[in-house]
């Protein structure tokens, strides 16, 4: 089921952007429903909905790289999307982002993206879209800079070194909030 999320988010998120001037905006649309969809798929907010998220936000990024558009500017609106879709079906929005910032930093792994720049993208977003529906900024920001750095745990390699480094030089992040998730990562 979760490889079909997959497709469908890649394939909305493709057919939502062509001619489109506004990407970003399309993809935080297209995103957001794909969420609704999701949960109401799994008949309530549950747990099948949040390990479904992870999959609409992977498959929104290899959209987005399929179109040409920056990985990173597509990870704010994503999680934009996971958010409000999330918020909308009355869905855990903190463990929906952790989970879609999980799934960007895995796609973009997968797409060959920067995954430090883009796990930067996903917190920030996070932030300002959770911001926006009255949820609270810094456990969102603890839960996408978590969700990246499993994500790049996963992936291997100096993936973890190259995201926790994006995110704590990263000027717009609380950076004592990110210190304290890096930590908690560290082993």
């Amino acid at each position: 089921m979760l490889k079909e999320i997959v497709d469908e988010a890649s394939g909305a998120v493709v057919a939502a952007v062509q001619g489109v001037d506004d990407i970003l905006g399309a993809v935080t649309g297209t995103v957001k429903d794909q969420v609704v969809n999701v949960f109401k798929g799994a008949g309530e907010a549950s747990g099948a909905g949040i390990d479904a998220i992870a999959s609409v936000a992977s498959g929104a990024i290899k959209g987005a790289t399929q179109v040409g558009a920056s990985i990173t500017d597509a990870a704010s609106g994503i999680i934009s999307g996971v958010v409000k879709g999330t918020s909308q079906a009355g869905g855990n929005v903190i463990s929906a982002v952790r989970e879609a910032a999980h799934g960007i930093v895995q796609a973009t792994s997968e797409t060959g993206g920067d995954i430090g720049s883009t796990a930067v993208s996903a917190v920030e977003g996070a932030i300002k879209s959770t911001g926006e529906v009255g949820a609270d900024t810094s456990e969102a920001a603890k839960a996408a800079a978590s969700g990246a750095l499993d994500a790049a745990a996963g992936v291997g390699g100096d993936a973890v070194q190259k995201v926790r480094d994006a995110l704590l030089s990263a000027a717009a992040l609380p950076r004592d909030v990110i210190e304290s998730v890096v930590k908690g990562h560290d082993h």
